[in-house]
């Protein structure tokens, strides 16, 4: 008996919508190919949104995504929207309530995609960063003191717990176990923040003991980005807070291709996780047919891997990788060779015929 799978789609902003249907595309293609079926649920939820009601997640549609298999993301993010009210009432909220403390964002330069890193290959730039996802300076935590005079103080502070930061480095060296990788390296400041990354490095001292087989590494962040640069064949697997994990990971697109082929997951290993593009709403693309949705396509792949749909996942990403070396003329929008569609119909085709 074949699986049913219910999934939450938020196409959102921008070029979000666009590149949601091309991942919904190769999703028709490996389902057919693989005997399973699906069940898209759409929900109207983003900048246009706000601008008409002020409502940014109803609690109706929060408590909905709660039910789902897995939640399918375009872009959040409107140019007449102040920033921050979108991203903190739409994709925090959702990941703080669903619990998905875990940001997964493979590091990967398939062959044929240009990188600007000189000399470098595939099989140099190859690693996955785990970024602790609901803690550090993102809770919002902190305040003003004096606001609007010339003796105003902002303070913003990072909270760390025992319990997040053990859950996140754990998940790490199990990810690495799993996926047959060697080293786990940890991305912190421990010479200047003394407490949240004295947390840090005694937890992941201490769970790296449960995993004697596997490498260890620390490096503090500003040198993580000057490696990535040199020496990304340095890197396996990288466990982090939220906010370097937030800065390295936007290298980590540029050093595998740039924005159009960088998918990320926010992870709940026991409920539900959801997964986008990272590149962003694109306004001044919308609506062009010019954007790149190969993102789109790969969050669709990491979506199917995490539902248990391994052999699908695999099968997407094996028809982005032929796209990208036997295709495309660029991966940068405008310069494809082809517009949005064509380039979702190449991948759908791609696996139709394997």
């Amino acid at each position: 008996m074949s699986n049913t799978y219910r999934i939450g789609v938020i196409p959102g902003d921008g070029t979000g919508p666009e590149v949601v249907a091309e991942g919904i595309k190769a999703l028709a293609a490996v389902a057919e190919r693989n005997g399973f079926s699906y069940e898209l649920i759409s929900y109207d939820i983003g900048g246009d949104r706000y601008l008409k009601t002020g409502e940014t997640l109803p609690d109706s549609v929060l408590h909905e995504l709660q039910t789902v298999h897995a939640i399918y993301l375009g872009a959040i993010g409107h140019p007449e929207v102040q920033p921050g009210i979108l991203e903190q009432g739409i994709l925090l909220t959702i990941r703080f309530a669903l619990d998905q403390y875990i940001n997964l964002r493979p590091v990967v330069l398939y062959p044929g995609v240009w990188t600007p890193l000189r000399d470098k290959n595939p099989e140099d730039i190859d690693c996955v960063v785990v970024r602790e996802n609901t803690e550090g300076l993102y809770v919002g935590s902190g305040g003003f003191l004096r606001k609007g005079t010339p003796d105003e103080v902002a303070i913003q502070e990072s909270v760390n717990t025992r319990r997040g930061v053990e859950r996140c480095v754990r998940y790490a060296f199990e990810l690495c176990q799993r996926q047959g990788r060697q080293k786990v390296t940890l991305c912190g400041k421990t010479n200047v923040l003394t407490y949240a990354f004295d947390l840090w490095e005694r937890t992941f001292n201490e769970v790296a003991q449960e995993y004697k087989n596997i490498e260890t590494d620390y490096a503090h962040v500003d040198a993580i980005c000057m490696w990535m640069v040199k020496n990304p064949e340095w890197f396996d697997v990288i466990v982090t807070d939220n906010m370097f994990g937030d800065i390295i990971t936007d290298l980590g697109a540029m050093i595998q291709g740039g924005m159009g082929i960088a998918a990320g997951g926010n992870i709940n290993p026991h409920g539900v996780s959801m997964f986008e593009p990272i590149g962003g709403s694109a306004p001044k693309y919308t609506g062009k047919s010019v954007i790149n949705p190969l993102a789109a396509v790969a969050a669709m792949a990491m979506l199917l891997d995490n539902l248990g749909e391994e052999d699908a996942g695999q099968q997407v990403e094996d028809a982005i990788k032929r796209v990208v070396k036997d295709d495309l003329k660029s991966m940068d929008a405008g310069r494809m060779g082809y517009t949005t569609l064509e380039v979702g119909d190449l991948v759908a085709g791609y696996i139709s015929e394997s």
